[in-house]
Formats: C-alpha cells, structure tokens, sequence
C-alpha cells in the first residue's frame, strides 16, 4: 500500500460532499474533543481528508475535463448514440459553452468542496492551539500546508473562472458571498504561499510523498508567476524563474531516464514527479481515464473487467505534432510500446486483431479496429474507432477493478525546466532557455533545437506536458486561445479566456455577478 494512502485510512475525518449552491457541504465528522489529533502522527492522519479533495481530477466532467476539452489537445466527439451529452462537449470544444455547462458547475463544486474542508481543518487546527491543546510550533507545518493546499484550489479557481469568492473560514463563512476580483484573488494566492511555504518542510521522502512539501509549494508559486500576466496583465517572468531555480538547484528532483517512468502503474518511485494525487484500484479509486478514452472492445487487449466508453480522444493536428522518432509520441498500431497515445490497428492480448461488430457500414476501414488521428468529424457521426486515443498513463489490465493504481501527475521536474526555459526565453536569455527544453527533447530522442522561438516552447510544452492540465492555460498564455485548430473556428472573444460563474450558483446567490461576456 502506498505510504499516503496509509494516510487516507487513517484519517481521523469522514466527509461527505454533495453539489451544493451556497458553497458549502453536507459534513460528517467523526472528531470529538476526547480524539481530535494532538500528535504529530495524527495530524498527519487527519491531513488525508484535506487531500481527498484532489481525487476529482483524474476523473469525468469536472474542472479537469473541461480544461483539457476546451484546448487543442483533446476532444469527446459525438459518436452517433454516444458522447452527445446535451452537446456540452461540442460547445466546449468550440469555445460556444455557457454559464449552464454541467462540467462548469461541477468544476465549481469540487473546488470550493476542497476549500471548505481546508478551511474546516485550518480552523480546527487553530483551535488547539487557542485552547493549548496543541503547542503552535506542532500545528504551524501542517496548518501552513493545509493553506497551501488551499491556494492550490484557488489557483485553479483563478485560472478558470477568475472573479470568485475568497472564503477562509468554514464556521463564519457568508451564506451568499459576493465575488472577488481576479486582481484580488491572486493577490490572495500569492501572499497565502509567500506566508506558508516557507514553514513547509524541506524534506523529499516517503513522509512527504503526495503531499505538499516546499519543493511542491515553489511548483505551485512557478506556475502562479508564470501565468501573472494573464491574471493580472503584469508579468512576473523573474519570480516564477527564482522559484523554479530553487527546485532545480537543490539537486532532489531530476529527469527520469524513461518519460513513462513517471506515469506507469506503479509510479510511487519516480524522482521527476513532485506532487501527485495517489490513487489506489482498491482503496482510493477515481482514476478511470481508460474508461474514458479506450474503445468498447479496447476491453480485450488490456485485460478490463469494465468495458470502456469510446469518449476521449486527441485531435489530429496535436497527434501530428509529434515526429515519428519521437519516444513520447508511441508506435502506430503497437501498444506493446509505450506512449503518448494509442493509434493504429489495434490488437486483442492474445495477438488477433480487435474487431468492433457494430462499426458503421460507411467505416472505410470496415470491422477492424484502426485508431486514425484524423476524425471524420465531430459531431453527430464520428466513427466509432476514429481518434488516437489517450495512452500515457500505463493500463494495468487483470486487475478486476476500472480504476488505475498509477499516481497521478500534478507537477514534474519536466514541467519545471520548461516553465524555467519559457521565463529566460521571456527575459531575452535565450542561450539558458535552449540549454533546458534541449534537456527534455534529449530524453524523447529528439536532437536539440539549434534556436528557440515562441511557437517552439508552446509546440514543445504541449508535446511533453500533454495531459498534464497545462495546455488551456499555455495557449491562453501565448496568445494562441483564440486561434483555429481541429473542428474550433477562430474568434476574438477574449472573455472566453475565462468560463462562466455556474448559472445554478447566480441563481441561487443574489450577491454573485456573472463574468462578463455571458
């Protein structure tokens, strides 16, 4: 069992989340004054509920979903009696969603759930130490890293719908608060990790695993600083580089020789990962992206008990992006090697070729199963075998569960020498820029980029952090949102940048104002 996982079963709290429209949740406590923590182990314990608020991300129609689908990485097309869904991946995809999207309103609901239990454990925490329960310098770590944790939801709460409420307390919080600006909601993001990160531990082992240690805090502000100028129209390219410097510099985090080493079934021992969501198949389970991407009959090659549900797929031009002799990219029509995605004649495990018997007369590939980057279309007819599908976290079949055992990624050393590279690049150091995306084109067999530009960090990041939460925010950040790509007309709407305030959340709030546009 993984050390965080242990954790989790030992957490001391039990909550409960149902989607709600004022923010809060339905909460089930099992803390009483005779067993709340007092100890250092059962603070850990009691930190596990504060993190199963993550385990969302890895799953469908929720804020991750509708990041990935609004980008030019990925797609749910219609196919004919499946994925229409009230077309909400259509408009998502096309940039056409509104302030009703199920996926908008799940998004919100799973975010501020996450902050409503940080705020109820921060505020426990402080408790204690009121009460001297608890000595202050016993709390300080874990409440720091709590309030870390929390800013890592207001992130995401900044990066996808901008103007939202800023709420710190779960006792006193506001029945109908009113919305923060954008401005003020990364002001709140950056002092909360100026204050807490540093009282983070130091330390990178099997303590800190999945958790939010210094080094992950420093990840978190490099991506905060990275993406300022979006959020705030002042670019602060110097403090996101000073805090990916002081990860690469403490030497504890490297390159993995093997890029998939990151994302296999058992991915606990990787030196690259710095935070990931540990999902377990048994005891901590969510983590069902084989079912969301792989074909019906994709059942019989990687040995699932469940079948899956032919929805996610990536779009040609992203595929296409990728040399063949790249190592991320894969082998077309061999699923023996790993990679990025699964495309081609797909095969059954005992070697026979994967048939669909309900492929569609006009298939010109007929009842053989062949994944082609290129879709038919969209919507309403897509091919039911059309679309490279997602293949880079490792299938482990034979489990006789859905859900995977691999950890998923949150931030990587990868991601950090790219966010390094683009902040030199951005500050006219374009010789340190090179010298760090050549790093990681190396180990995808790639030769080195004699010269670097724009469109070739942008191309670069979205070829090794693909899947990864990164792209939306990438392209938005490099003036690429609005351009055309697969199946998406180009536009000017700059306030599609953001999504909406979930319409059943105005609704119900009279203090709340829609994002305007919408």
């Amino acid at each position: 069992m993984k050390i965080w996982n242990k954790y989790l079963l030992l957490s001391l709290l039990v909550v409960a989340f149902t989607a709600c429209t004022d923010l809060e949740e339905e909460v089930f406590s099992e803390l009483t004054e005779a067993n709340f923590p007092t100890t250092e182990d059962q603070f850990i314990a009691a930190l596990g509920a504060t993190y199963t608020s993550l385990y969302p991300i890895g799953q469908h129609n929720s804020y991750y979903s509708l990041n990935g689908i609004s980008s030019d990485e990925l797609a749910i097309p219609h196919r004919g009696a499946d994925w229409f869904d009230g077309g909400q991946w259509l408009r998502v995809h096309k940039h056409e969603f509104g302030p009703g999207e199920e996926s908008v309103l799940n998004g919100w609901v799973n975010l501020y759930g996450g902050i409503s239990n940080c705020n109820r454990v921060i505020e426990l925490f402080e408790d204690l130490v009121a009460r001297g329960r608890v000595e202050p310098d016993v709390a300080a770590g874990f409440t720091a890293e709590v309030k870390v944790l929390r800013a890592y939801f207001y992130y995401w709460l900044l990066d996808l719908y901008g103007n939202v409420p800023i709420i710190e307390s779960f006792s006193n919080a506001p029945q109908n608060p009113a919305n923060n600006s954008r401005q003020e909601v990364y002001n709140f993001v950056e002092s909360q990790l100026a204050e807490n990160v540093p009282l983070l531990t130091q330390a990178k082992d099997g303590s800190t695993y999945a958790r939010f240690n210094y080094w992950a805090g420093k990840a978190l502000q490099t991506r905060l600083y990275l993406n300022a100028g979006v959020y705030t129209g002042t670019p602060q390219w110097q403090k996101a580089l000073d805090a990916a410097n002081e990860i690469i510099n403490s030497n504890l985090y490297s390159l993995e020789s093997d890029y998939f080493a990151n994302f296999a079934t058992e991915n606990a021992g990787s030196n690259e990962n710095i935070l990931v969501v540990p999902y377990d198949e048994a005891q901590a389970t969510g983590f069902n992206i084989a079912q969301m991407t792989l074909h019906y009959s994709s059942q019989n090659t990687f040995g699932l008990v469940d079948q899956p549900w032919n929805g996610y797929c990536s779009l040609a031009d992203f595929y296409n992006s990728y040399d063949d002799a790249d190592l991320r990219k894969g082998v077309y029509g061999d699923n023996s090697v790993r990679g990025n995605f699964h495309a081609g004649p797909q095969y059954a495990a005992d070697g026979s070729v994967l048939t669909d018997p309900s492929a569609e007369p006009a298939d010109p590939d007929g009842s053989g199963i062949i994944f082609t980057p290129d879709l038919n279309e969209l919507e309403p007819n897509c091919l039911r075998q059309a679309g490279a599908r997602v293949g880079k976290y490792e299938y482990g079949g034979g489990t006789g569960r859905p859900d995977l055992n691999n950890d998923f990624v949150l931030f990587r050393y990868a991601g950090i020498l790219l966010d390094a590279a683009e902040c030199e690049f951005r500050l006219g150091n374009n010789g340190a820029a090179l010298n760090l995306v050549n790093q990681v084109r190396s180990r995808a067999g790639m030769p080195d980029f004699g010269a670097i530009d724009a469109d070739a960090l942008l191309a670069e990041r979205g070829r090794e952090m693909f899947f990864e939460g990164t792209r939306r925010p990438d392209l938005i950040r490099f003036e690429k949102w609005g351009a055309a790509w697969n199946f998406k007309d180009s536009h000017s709407d700059d306030f599609r940048k953001i999504f909406p305030i979930p319409a059943e959340q105005i609704n119900a709030n009279p203090n709340l104002v829609q994002n305007q546009g919408y």
